[in-house]
């Protein structure tokens, strides 16, 4: 394998202003991160290589095409900041690389979203993109430009293991990873097609239950700071604003919410179908994503909760942020404080799996 050029879709813009500064790169104007989570917002940032400008849907669509190490130099350092311990950063560029590539090398697990008037089972992936590799946002990898690359550790890191992959059976891994398991991991099949990994068994994580605010300071960036109880948290669901949220979410009316009821969990306790029974309309939804983005104005931190009716609603008392399959982010940031290795880490995070020089 020779390293691959990727196109990676920046984002769409009802106006594109863009400027090349001194070295020759572009700096863009508002950028948005954080796309429906509760850290969205907009940044200036900058980026180089090569450009396809569209227009899409009245939109114009940018797309940035360089190659792969660039690439993973910008969102390991996007995903964590830059001055985390250098093993957490040789980790997840391996991972990084190796879920792009089974991305795009056209071996996708086969399982289509069930869409019927009594449920709605579907999930969120990197096949909605028609015109690029990946997305630069959370949905895919966070993908910043140069605005956080050019710390010496990412640097470090990336030549560290360039062209080292995750593989399984002589294939590159679908290698998952999220924010913070909640101290279990979940499986593949609980959040997107109904397909088991051997690589994604669920393991347990002791490590990302941490309220050491320095530490967290080395390895989330500014933006994710703003989370201060992602381990264990609690939402409440009013009873008037509800039937609202799930209007807008859903596009139906449910009526006054009478339960909420889990059906179905994965090893994580991350419910992947949930009933909900309103007085006008019963309905069952999943997977995990779908779970989180209805139940909230942006996102839920994840599916793990337990639901506590009260007499104005509802309270979810949950573990974790993100889907918890594959590698916890802040649980290995932990294990690289302590000492562990990189492909310690990994082998802790994926059961089997080999590290291979590809290129």
């Amino acid at each position: 394998m020779t390293e691959p050029i990727i196109n990676v879709g920046i984002g769409s813009f009802n106006e594109l202003n863009f400027r090349p500064n001194a070295d020759g790169n572009l700096e863009i104007d508002d950028v948005e991160i954080g796309l429906q989570f509760h850290w969205n917002k907009l940044e200036k940032q900058v980026f180089n290589g090569e450009f396809t400008v569209k227009v899409v849907d009245g939109k114009v669509l940018l797309i940035n095409h360089i190659p792969l190490e660039q690439y993973i130099t910008s969102v390991i350092s996007s995903e964590m900041r830059g001055d985390c311990p250098i093993e957490l950063l040789k980790a997840h560029a391996i991972i990084s690389r190796s879920w792009l590539m089974a991305q795009i090398s056209g071996k996708r697990p086969e399982g289509k979203p069930v869409i019927t008037n009594d449920e709605v089972c579907t999930w969120y992936d990197r096949e909605a993109h028609t015109l690029f590799d990946v997305c630069a946002d959370d949905h895919c990898q966070r993908y910043q430009g140069l605005s956080r690359a050019y710390n010496p550790n990412v640097k470090a890191a990336v030549e560290a293991t360039r062209g080292l992959f995750l593989t399984y059976n002589g294939e590159i891994c679908d290698a998952r990873f999220s924010k913070c398991c909640g101290g279990r991991s979940e499986v593949f099949e609980s959040c997107w097609q109904p397909v088991h990994y051997n690589y994604l068994e669920p393991v347990d994580c002791p490590y990302c239950n941490t309220n050491d605010e320095a530490l967290l300071r080395t390895i989330l960036n500014d933006y994710d700071q703003q989370s201060k109880d992602f381990y264990r948290w609690t939402v409440k669901l009013n009873s008037k604003t509800l039937p609202e949220l799930l209007k807008h979410k859903t596009g139906e009316d449910f009526g006054e919410i009478i339960a909420l009821e889990p059906l179905d969990r994965g090893p994580s306790g991350r419910i992947t179908r949930l009933k909900i029974v309103g007085s006008k309309l019963t309905k069952i939804f999943g997977k995990e994503l779908e779970i989180r983005r209805i139940l909230s104005e942006t996102h839920l931190y994840s599916s793990a909760f337990d639901v506590e009716k009260t007499s104005d609603g509802f309270i979810l008392h949950g573990i974790g942020w993100g889907h918890g399959v594959g590698m916890c982010q802040i649980g290995a940031a932990v294990m690289a404080s302590k000492g562990f290795r990189f492909d310690e880490i990994l082998k802790f995070y994926y059961h089997n799996a080999e590290l291979t020089q590809m290129y």
